[in-house]
Order: structure tokens, then sequence, then C-alpha cells
């Protein structure tokens, strides 16, 4: 279930990347806050049905519901910041949260499988954070890379410009500003 989660936050933080950036309007902000407050009401239900249970599978279920809670309001908050960094902060903190439940799971176990388990659960959240921080770098450098190329081209085309006198050229450094947004 959280592999679905993480290429979600991939594929927003690649639209981001892709220049699909935009203002936070009001109805961004209200879809946060309802995003904001519709987590922490199935937080709240979540956590009074654990409190029928004792023991560690108490423990087990309100670490579902907190890692639960987390998820859905780090989604919302990444989507209302739009950022890269708000992106990747949001599945650190996400990676986090299932990895205090993992320890919770783990805490019912004994011996060498409690152990096994205790590794497993750390080693999914470097994979995740590691997963994230990789993603956030390739953004970083392709992004840099489309900035190179564009500022590259636009260098051409004014160079070609330079052919041009007159009005011509005024038109040709016209056209060349506009097609690159100089």
């Amino acid at each position: 279930m959280r592999t679905p989660h993480m290429i979600l936050l991939l594929a927003a933080a690649l639209l981001w990347a892709a220049g699909h950036a935009r203002a936070a309007t009001p109805e961004a902000k209200l879809a946060y806050q309802q995003a904001r407050d519709t987590a922490a009401a199935e937080y709240k239900n979540a956590r009074a049905r654990c409190d029928a249970i004792t023991g560690n599978p108490k423990d087990v279920c309100v670490l579902e519901a907190k890692a639960a809670r987390v998820r859905m309001e780090e989604e919302a908050r990444a989507k209302y910041e739009d950022t890269l960094k708000a992106y990747t902060r949001a599945r650190m903190r996400i990676a986090s949260a299932n990895y205090d439940l993992d320890k919770a799971r783990c805490a019912g176990l004994t011996g060498n499988d409690k152990d096994v388990c205790q590794e497993q659960a750390k080693a999914r959240l470097v994979a995740a954070q590691a997963d994230a921080k990789a993603d956030q770098k390739t953004i970083e450098a392709r992004n840099e890379a489309r900035e190179d190329k564009l500022s590259a081209a636009y260098r051409v085309a004014m160079e070609k410009c330079d052919a041009f006198a007159g009005a011509a050229k005024d038109q040709c450094v016209s056209a060349a500003k506009a097609e690159f947004g100089k």
C-alpha cells in the first residue's frame, strides 16, 4: 500500500518539474485545509477503534492510524506547497511514520525474528529516504540541464540575429526573446 503513495508523490514531483507550477489559490488552500480536517477525523475514528484492543496490537493499531494521518497530511501539504522540497519532505516524513509502525510490529516478536524484523524496518526506512533524496537530485539535475539547454539555444538564436540589420534584426531579436521567454 505504501508503493502507490510513493509513486503518486514521485509523479506529482515530476509534474512540478515539468513546469506545472501554480500559485497557491484560495481553492488550493481550502482543499489543503479540508484534507487536513479529513485526516484528523479519520485518525480520531481509527484511534477510537484501537481503544478496544490491548497490548502490542493496540500499539500497532495506533501507529497505523498515525501513519495514515501523516501520509494524508503530508501529501496534501506537498500538493498545496507544490515545490520539489515539499514533495521530498513529505516522502521523508511518510517514511519515518512507516518506520515507527514497522518498529511497533517488530515489538510483538521475540528472538531472532524480532532482530530480523527490526533490520528489515530500518532497511525500508533507509531505502525510502535514499529514493526520496535521489529523486530530488535527479529532478534538480534535469531542471538545471533544461535551463542550460535553453540558455545555449537562446545564445544561438541571438547570434543568428547578428546576421541581420535594422528592422529585420529587431524582429529577429524580438522573436528569439519571445521564443525563449527572455
